[in-house]
């Protein structure tokens, strides 16, 4: 098990030759079918799955592949940093899913697929579960949260937990995002002097590095479809109460939830399959049985025919790669309708949003804190946090503060007014927005550029955000969204945004895995040091 610094529990630092030593001579020729095919960065997770259920890869020789990947770029080599740690039974969780295929079991697509989960997704096992932040070194639930039980029943081996923004990038407001105390400062695969944006930073460099077949990401505004973008992968936000967010370190109940960000959109749909679904303690879900299904189904390449696609066209936006994707799209039989935003009051959206997360942050983040087991965090409150923060301000704050902590800890509640009003002010019209935009104009999706390039990290110095983003809207309101890598703008990874209605998750990833099979525009990552600014 790896761990880049101490927290409650020890381990040893896997090396690839160790990895690959603990493999029985039983694997050799599914690890010969690895090899052949190159190595284990070649595979998606559906041609992954294609091979455990033919019999020609098992899951024990990928397992090992994607440890001694991990820790051959995530350790040593370009040290991307994207990989808190890895679970000490992960080739036993493979074996044992190699054992029931023997047997005759095969429980889908998922079956012996590895994943490396979000490190504020609970997950049961000796690895704590802190959110980036030292203040959770001693977080060893031993739960796994629903969305993570979901996945082991469909077969998935738990490798390991990924970096992340601290706190999902709450904390302050002149943050850098990919870094924790607990993870460091996560790497863009694409250029490593560049960032890999958050929070999700460390689920979608890996998945950009082929740590694993596939990762978790959580978002509350931007936190999957940004990391996707720069880091050049698939990242899809589904619509908030599809997917539990039980035993997931929050920041908003209106707004969080958790996503697959992988290689292809096919992929996406695979874990999204099995990640969807109600839970009884988790309110917002109670509708979201009636909405899952299989999201593979229906995917092709003709699924633009007849669809017709709204465009919002960012002043900042790379016009020569939008004006590609939009012929993509064209090509594939949609009807393209430009779509006017000017009425839309972004500002008054943002205001609300911003005084939203910050009374959510201060009441969910208690609750959490104080539904955790006996014994492992002392931490009650957002106000406990903030003082462990100053008492350790040596580690936690050395780049950057606490000043949206600070602010959230003035909060009132949820039951004052002006939370409430604020509430129904952003939600109210950035729903309003989105679904006067599909009604009025009669479209299907809606598709913006999500990011610009990745910009340079300077610790202590704060973001530098280049380009478009398109993710407000629909984490205000709610709705499924979807980023597909659309090329690369000054040499770095963009993607291309899919928007839809509320519970539209599969329209909206079948129009997306249709462009993406037009464009076919993801770039394998080389890994260098920095990338010359066309």
């Amino acid at each position: 098990m790896k761990m880049k610094i101490a927290l409650a529990f020890t381990c040893a630092l896997a090396q690839p030759a160790a990895v690959w030593a603990a493999i029985p001579p039983s694997t050799a020729q599914a690890a010969a079918n690895l090899t052949k095919a190159g190595s284990i960065e070649n595979f998606d997770l559906s041609q992954l799955a294609d091979g455990i259920e033919g019999g020609t890869l098992n899951s024990e020789a990928i397992t090992a592949a994607y440890l001694a990947r991990i820790a051959a770029v995530d350790d040593s080599g370009p040290t991307l940093n994207a990989v808190i740690a890895t679970f000490p039974d992960a080739l036993d969780q493979a074996r044992a899913m190699d054992a029931e295929l023997r047997a005759g079991t095969y429980r889908g697509p998922m079956h012996g697929i590895p994943i490396l989960v979000k490190d504020n997704v609970e997950v049961a096992g000796p690895i704590a579960t802190t959110a980036g932040s030292l203040a959770l070194a001693g977080n060893i639930t031993n739960r796994d949260a629903p969305l993570i039980a979901r996945l082991r029943a469909a077969g998935a081996v738990i490798l390991g937990k990924t970096n992340l923004s601290e706190w999902a990038n709450i904390r302050s407001n002149n943050s850098t995002s990919g870094w924790s105390a607990v993870g460091g400062l996560t790497k863009n695969p694409h250029a490593l002097d560049r960032n890999s944006c958050g929070s999700s930073s460390g689920s979608g460099s890996a998945a950009a590095a082929a740590l694993a077949a596939g990762t978790i990401g959580t978002e509350t505004d931007g936190s999957i479809t940004c990391p996707a973008g720069v880091n050049g992968v698939v990242g899809f936000k589904p619509t908030v109460g599809l997917v539990s967010r039980r035993y997931v370190v929050p920041i908003s109940h209106s707004q969080d939830t958790a996503g697959p960000i992988t290689r292809s959109v096919r992929d996406a749909a695979i874990m999204l399959t099995a990640m969807a679904g109600s839970d009884p303690q988790d309110a917002a879900t109670v509708d979201a049985d009636r909405w899952r299904g299989n999201y593979t189904a229906g995917l092709s390449v003709d699924a633009l025919k007849g669809m017709r696609v709204g465009v919002i066209r960012a002043p900042t936006a790379d016009a020569v790669l939008f004006d590609a994707a939009i012929a993509k799209l064209k090509d594939g039989g949609a009807e393209i309708v430009v779509l006017d935003t000017s009425k839309i009051d972004r500002q008054k959206i943002g205001q609300g949003e911003f005084k939203v997360l910050l009374a959510e942050l201060k009441a969910d983040l208690a609750s959490y804190l104080q539904g955790l087991p006996e014994g492992l965090v002392p931490h009650k409150t957002l106000a406990d946090v903030i003082a462990f923060n100053t008492a350790h301000a040596d580690k936690e704050l050395q780049y950057f503060g606490q000043d949206t902590f600070e602010t959230a800890d003035k909060e009132k509640g949820l039951d004052d007014p002006a939370y409430l009003q604020a509430l129904a002010t952003s939600r109210g019209l950035a729903t309003k927005a989105l679904n006067q935009l599909f009604a009025n104009n009669k479209v299907d999706v809606i598709i913006a550029q999500t990011n610009g390039p990745a910009w340079a990290s300077t610790l202590g110095k704060g973001d530098a955000f280049s380009g478009p983003s398109a993710s407000q809207l629909p984490a205000v309101a709610g709705f499924p969204h979807l980023s597909v890598p659309m090329g690369l703008s000054s040499g770095l990874p963009v993607g291309l945004s899919f928007i839809g209605p509320k519970w539209h998750d599969h329209n909206v990833l079948k129009a997306g895995f249709a462009y993406e099979q037009l464009s076919k525009a993801r770039v394998t990552p080389q890994f260098p040091a920095t990338v010359a600014s066309k």
